[in-house]
């Protein structure tokens, strides 16, 4: 059963026009060209600078999201306040730049030390690498601090430090990469639970998720993750790109999830094209699957799960101790940007299925009122927000997602704006020939020197589809 894995005149306003027409067209243009999306950093994060030496660390506050960047082979420190008796998550999200060259070894490393600078141990992987497809994307690696029945390092309260490590290989971009850190704190139990992971559960793979696919269009991070419930969802994604979805299990919950790539004419064969990885609410890792793509349609599907349960931490199994909580867990969806060269850009048509199997059952009853919400439990709320799609309000968007934004607005409205410009200049023609008792000046017959105005939408259907351009 288990498994081990000022006033406008005509010739201004027509000016403007021109220039409106030639942003709409530019933007058009430049969402339509294919960049991967930026990854769209935490509204309000707040900026703070990681140390070269531990003495100098700044330090971290429980709950809150903070933005840095770190060099080439860089080494970053950060601070922490432990007490005895919290588990403290950290997750470091990497991104780097579009059309950075990554090759197969470079990633970040994450880790956690105490006061003497001895690393804790807490099982955790640490590492998160762009592996085979050495398609750069936003990576997350994260470290913990278990306290609590069955911790043996890192006991003690007192200031700890989050160590950042940028692992580089020989041939990959020097640039640096923008960091994205969380710091989550766990409160201990009200009353102490068995300290030994479940031995027997359901590991059978259940058949696939069948029915009518809706549409959902995914998010470029985990702070605007468009949310999921059970069912067969269709997106697109471009040759580079990460979408980012989020699913609610809850205690007693289990989690199962394919996505498929469609397909495609091209030549050619990718031996690791699209890639599936799932990170539990606190972002850390827990599993993954990927899959080689000729052209035919092919799928990457999550090796069975075991339910959510607080027990699942003390298993020597990252895949199982990593579904020790319920929440928001996240996929994230990778397409190698070594597609666009055998089979374009795309977009490419994706479909997720996803299942939650099971009945919810009785929460984990955390001591105190220093819970952080929304993050160990899942509420009705959640649950209405995974039935209609809603995408999580966390996204900012920082000076290249603003940018994108600003493509997507003059993009998305620009058929409005225009149309709505294009009435004034028609008012101020108007009333420029009343008041000359001719056409506009220099000007002919009826009809001369208005602006078209184009349709709204067009002609493509995909985009009509799927919303705004994939490219932002």
């Amino acid at each position: 059963m288990r498994r081990r894995t000022g006033r406008w005149r005509g010739r201004t306003v027509l000016a403007a026009a021109a220039a409106l027409f030639s942003a709409v067209a530019s933007a058009g243009q430049a969402t339509a060209a294919g960049t991967p999306p930026p990854y769209r950093f935490a509204a309000g994060a707040e900026q703070v600078e990681g140390a070269t030496a531990l003495a100098d660390a700044v330090r971290l506050t429980p709950g809150t999201t903070y933005r840095s960047s770190v060099g080439d082979k860089g080494k970053l420190y950060y601070g922490l306040r432990l007490d005895a008796v919290s588990t403290a998550y950290v997750s470091v999200t990497a991104v780097p730049k579009a059309g950075t060259k990554a090759v197969y070894s470079d990633g970040i490393k994450v880790s956690l030390q105490d006061p003497n600078g001895n690393k804790c141990f807490s099982g955790d992987a640490g590492a998160a690498r762009f592996g085979p497809t050495e398609s750069p994307r936003p990576i997350t690696a994260w470290a913990s601090r278990r306290a609590g029945p069955g911790a043996y390092t890192c006991k003690n309260a007192g200031k700890y430090a989050v160590l950042v490590e940028r692992i580089s290989g020989a041939g990959s971009s020097p640039d640096d990469w923008e960091l994205e850190l969380r710091y989550v704190s766990e409160p201990a139990l009200k009353k102490a639970a068995s300290t030994t992971a479940p031995e027997v559960w359901d590991s059978a793979s259940p058949q696939a998720v069948d029915g009518l696919a809706r549409t959902r269009r995914g998010g470029t991070s985990f702070n605007d993750a468009r949310s999921l419930e059970q069912g067969v969802w269709k997106d697109a994604i471009q040759a580079g790109q990460t979408l980012f979805y989020r699913v609610p299990v809850d205690w007693g919950q289990q989690l199962y999830a394919t996505a498929e790539l469609g397909p495609a004419s091209g030549d050619g064969f990718l031996g690791n094209a699209l890639g599936l990885s799932l990170y539990n609410p606190v972002r850390a890792f827990v599993d993954d699957a990927g899959t080689g793509y000729d052209g035919r349609a092919k799928s990457a599907t999550l090796e069975p799960l075991p339910p959510v349960a607080y027990e699942n931490r003390y298993d020597v199994d990252d895949q199982v101790s990593g579904m020790r909580f319920a929440g928001w867990y996240h996929l994230a969806v990778h397409l190698s940007a070594e597609m666009a060269g055998k089979f374009g850009d795309g977009p490419f048509d994706l479909t997720l299925r996803v299942r939650v199997s099971g009945t919810a059952g009785a929460p984990a009853v955390y001591d105190g009122t220093a819970v952080p919400p929304d993050v160990f439990d899942v509420t009705a709320g959640d649950k209405a927000e995974a039935s209609n799609g809603a995408a999580a309000a966390g996204g900012d968007g920082g000076p290249d997602g603003n940018t994108a934004m600003k493509a997507v607005a003059v993009g998305g409205i620009g058929g409005g704006t225009v149309l709505v410009l294009g009435l004034a200049v028609w008012t101020v023609v108007a009333r420029r020939r009343a008041a000359a008792g001719s056409g506009v000046a220099g000007g002919g017959g009826p009809g001369e020197g208005t602006v078209p105005v184009p349709s709204v939408g067009g002609p493509d259907a995909r985009s009509r589809e799927y919303g705004p351009p994939r490219a932002w």
